[in-house]
């Protein structure tokens, strides 16, 4: 049994269709630059056609093994969070395990929302110390094909976009997860929902198309929340870590909305330059933010060894949690 684990290599990918604000504000009858004044976003990647989640899944998940460096072989589960998989029934992962060569990994899929990735890098890391194996997480989602282009309050934020990790077992206790606090509220449960598909409203004739599409309910309430459950995780986290917020090399928010991780981050007291925000340019992919922000950071600026990073993020359900995680 491994005393921690480690961050090996980071992945990211998504499609080749870039959406400017413009588009969307013209279909909405929004004035030019309200998308941008409310979330932060100017630009969001879209699918084509031609894409699928687990498409986009193995092309983040193999930028990462490559990255990483180590043989397909060594990797002994795949965990694939995503919110959006190709069909309700079999899960995506074994597919994007297969197409990566991973051999008899095992795979499954996680439905955490945005919230997802925090679950699955915290059930990694203990797979990776029990077992000794190297895990790959893959956060990925296609939330076009969910937003109700009428409903402004989800058409302007969500994106598509895939990220991945790598982790791999670690005898340096300085390494890995060094705190970790998830949550819940079910009594929120109906505030972002998709009302049909699942057991409780299937699919079927006469369904309104309407019900298959996401919605927000209350904008401001998801707002409040959100900060609220990304602040008292974050700072359970750090208790647990026996950190200050000061301490934190980097911050890496879900990229929910820039207001949000931005009062999430005064409430903390981190440092402004210190929070990753990769919002602007690809938008709000629900739990693929994260790994996808991981990425992109380590390529401008290189993770060192001994850095400390939180990782925050809050979504539907509501579900949420925090890691503190040592590079």
């Amino acid at each position: 049994m491994s005393r921690s684990s480690r961050l090996l290599g980071f992945g990211h990918h998504v499609p080749g269709r870039k959406v400017a604000n413009a588009e969307i504000e013209n279909n909405l009858g929004l004035e030019p630059g309200w998308i941008e004044r409310r979330t932060g976003i100017r630009s969001r990647f879209w699918a084509t056609d031609e894409d699928t989640l687990s498409g986009l899944a193995t092309h983040a998940g193999d930028m990462a093994l490559a990255n990483a460096g180590i043989d397909r072989g060594d990797v002994g589960l795949l965990l694939l969070a995503t919110s959006t998989p190709d069909h309700l029934l079999p899960p995506s992962a074994p597919l994007v395990a297969h197409r990566l060569g991973l051999g008899r990994a095992g795979a499954v899929d996680l439905a955490g929302a945005c919230a997802g990735f925090i679950y699955a890098l915290m059930f990694a890391d203990g797979f990776t110390r029990l077992h000794g194996k190297s895990t790959l997480v893959i956060a990925a989602n296609i939330l076009s094909r969910r937003i109700n282009p009428a409903e402004r309050a989800s058409a302007v934020l969500f994106a598509d976009a895939a990220g991945a990790i790598v982790i791999g077992p670690c005898d340096d206790a300085d390494r890995g997860i060094l705190g970790a606090s998830v949550d819940s509220e079910g009594s929120r449960y109906g505030l972002i929902q998709i009302p049909a598909g699942g057991s409780n409203t299937p699919f079927h004739g006469d369904l309104d198309l309407e019900q298959t599409r996401m919605t927000i309910t209350d904008g401001r309430e998801v707002f409040a929340k959100a900060v609220e459950m990304m602040t008292a995780c974050s700072q359970d986290a750090l208790t647990a870590a026996r950190m200050r917020p000061q301490d934190i090399d980097r911050f890496v928010p879900h990229q929910a909305n820039a207001r949000i991780f931005d009062a999430v981050g005064r409430n903390l007291g981190v440092a402004d330059r210190a929070v990753v925000k990769t919002i602007a340019e690809y938008g709000n992919s629900s739990a693929a933010t994260i790994p996808l922000s991981l990425s992109l950071a380590n390529q401008t600026e290189p993770f060192r060894s001994g850095e400390t990073i939180l990782l925050a993020a809050a979504g539907a359900g509501l579900s949420g949690g925090a890691l503190v995680v040592g590079i």
